[in-house]
Parts: structure tokens; C-alpha cells; sequence
């Protein structure tokens, strides 16, 4: 889910994203990662954004992996490939703390060849920068701020006098979900007032994602039961078939007890059923 949060951001507040990495308010579009190439890599969250002289490349990560260095490079060349003319940003954005060296990794280097990106631990920005423009605000409680539950208390104030009904409401629900990553859920949900999200496409993915996992539980769970309800019906009905025929030899209800785990009481009136089927 945070990976679409943050896709959504860059892509809905690309003006937002722009000044805050290139230093210009320019317009970007969105950039599909198959028109770099027949094969895209599989990212996180991979955004490609550009504009008539840049390509704004972003990567946000929860953690950190090996291979991002190379995914930066094999990108860099790719749009090199289909834009040789244009520039290309390249920006990994760590979303959460991490002590892992990985997350300072800011190169790529394989024998004759080298390849550098910037890097940004969200945890070591100052907290202001992202007050500046409203794409950004759901990023603040994940900056260099030491509370964050005030941090979000401000920021829900900035988001409560935002004018649009929808970019309130996207934006609440943004913030809803990376705040997650280091707040407890009662607390944001007492901040964050829910009638607000409420209209947000956010909001809207997580119902349906909820709706469709629990949908999938319940079809699961119906079919585990199904399949124990079986199993058991055809034990009691091997059961009873075994019962009637030790009943049609004579043997005593006592002992059919003790070979078929059938009560005394199923035992009578499997024996009546036999007995009214007799031919007279």
C-alpha cells in the first residue's frame, strides 16, 4: 500500500515533487516503465516522470536491497536509450530509519563502469520542507521531527484548511498510510478525522483491498469447511452403510457400537428404517 501512496503523490503533485528535487516548479507527465524497455524491472515503487528535458526518476523504499544500485544504473542507460537528449534525476527515497549501509549507497560500479544517483533518508530532513507544498505534507511525520504525533497534529491542520474537497481528502488519506509506518493506528485515527478520507481514491483502494482480502478469506474458509463437512459426512455415511449390513446379519447393537462409533440411539433407528423396508 505504500507504494501506491507514494505513486499516486508523485504522480497527482508532480509540480510538488519537481521543485522539491530539481529546484523548478515544472510540469511533469507520467512515463511508463515499458517505454524504456520491452522488459521493465520489477520495482517497489518505481515513478518516471518527465518533462520536454528531464526524466525524473524516483524510487521509494520501505527497506533497503541490494540491487538498487543496478536497478539506477540499468534505468539510467535505458533512458539514455530512448531519450539520448534528455537528463535524467535519479532519486532512491528511503521511507523508513534503517541502520543497514545500504540505505547510503549512492553508486554503481562494475569493473570500467560508473554510475552515481542521490540518495534521500527521509529521517534526516528537516521537517519544514515538507509544510512548502501540500504533495509533500504526507512525508513530514517520516522527516527529522522529534514528535511525530505533533507533527501529524499539524499537519492535520494544514490538510483540514485546504479549500479542494479532494485533494483534502487525498491527502489525509496519504497521510493516513505512511504514518503508519511509524505511528500507532489509534493515534492517527484520532488525529486524522476519517469522514474526510472518505472520498479519497486512497481510501477507496484500501476498502476494496480489504473487501477483496476478506472476500478471499471467506471463500477459503468456505471451501476448508466444505471439504471437513465431506469428509466427516462420508465417515458417518460409510458408517452407517457398514451398520446396516451387521444389523441385516443378526449382530447385537453392542457390538455395531464399538465397530462403527455410531451411538445406540443411530443404531435403532437405522435398525427401523431396515426393518420398515422388509418386503412383507
Amino acid at each position: 500500500m505504500y507504494d501506491n501512496v507514494c505513486k499516486f503523490l508523485a504522480e497527482s503533485f508532480s509540480s510538488d515533487f519537481a521543485t522539491w528535487l530539481l529546484n523548478e516548479p515544472i510540469a511533469l507527465t507520467q512515463l511508463s516503465p515499458s517505454e524504456l524497455s520491452l522488459e521493465p524491472i520489477r520495482a517497489d515503487a518505481l515513478i518516471l516522470l518527465q518533462s520536454d528535458e528531464i526524466v525524473l526518476h524516483l524510487e521509494f523504499q520501505t527497506r533497503p536491497k541490494v540491487d538498487i544500485p543496478f536497478r539506477m544504473s540499468d534505468y539510467r542507460l535505458r533512458g539514455y536509450r530512448k531519450f539520448p537528449q534528455k537528463k535524467m534525476r535519479q532519486v532512491v527515497i528511503y521511507l523508513q530509519p534503517s541502520d543497514s549501509e545500504l540505505v547510503y549507497q549512492t553508486e554503481f560500479i562494475l569493473e570500467n563502469s560508473w554510475h552515481r544517483f542521490d540518495v534521500i533518508r527521509l529521517w534526516e530532513q528537516p521537517t519544514e520542507i515538507f509544510f512548502n507544498y501540500p504533495g509533500l505534507l504526507p512525508f513530514a511525520t517520516l522527516s527529522q521531527t522529534d514528535n511525530q504525533t505533533r507533527t501529524l497534529e499539524e499537519v492535520a491542520q494544514v490538510i483540514e484548511a485546504i479549500e479542494d474537497t479532494l485533494i483534502r481528502s487525498n491527502l489525509a488519506a496519504s497521510t493516513a498510510v505512511l504514518s503508519g509506518l511509524v505511528l500507532n493506528k489509534d493515534v492517527i485515527k484520532r488525529i486524522l478525522r476519517s469522514d474526510i478520507m472518505r472520498e479519497s481514491v486512497i481510501y477507496q483502494d484500501i476498502l476494496q483491498e480489504g473487501i477483496k482480502e476478506g472476500f478471499e478469506k471467506g471463500v477459503e474458509q468456505g471451501i476448508e469447511q466444505g471439504i471437513e463437512q465431506g469428509i466427516e459426512q462420508g465417515i458417518e455415511q460409510k458408517a452407517q452403510d457398514v451398520a446396516i449390513k451387521l444389523i441385516n446379519q443378526g449382530i447385537s447393537l453392542e457390538i455395531i457400537v464399538d465397530a462403527t462409533g455410531l451411538t445406540i440411539e443411530q443404531l435403532q433407528k437405522l435398525q427401523a428404517q431396515t426393518e420398515g423396508n422388509q418386503p412383507q
